[in-house]
């Protein structure tokens, strides 16, 4: 998902997300749904919640903070 898409998302929930990164406020919009912060977190590519909104990305930033 884009930045900006994001940044959409986030606005929706009230946060704010200037000079956040990605990460950032994708866990603050975790949180603010009462879901674990948990985007970049599965390095070894095992994440129990299938119908994760971040799923896709979430792998593929663990993969490169992993590297």
């Amino acid at each position: 998902m884009k930045m900006q898409e994001v940044r959409d998302m986030a606005k929706e929930y009230g946060l704010k997300t200037s000079r956040m990164s990605k990460e950032s406020v994708i866990h603050a919009i975790q949180e603010s749904e009462g879901n674990f912060n948990c985007f970049a977190t599965a390095y070894e590519g095992d994440c129990d919640q299938l119908n994760c909104l971040w799923r896709e990305d979430c792998f593929a930033a663990a993969k490169q903070k992993k590297n």
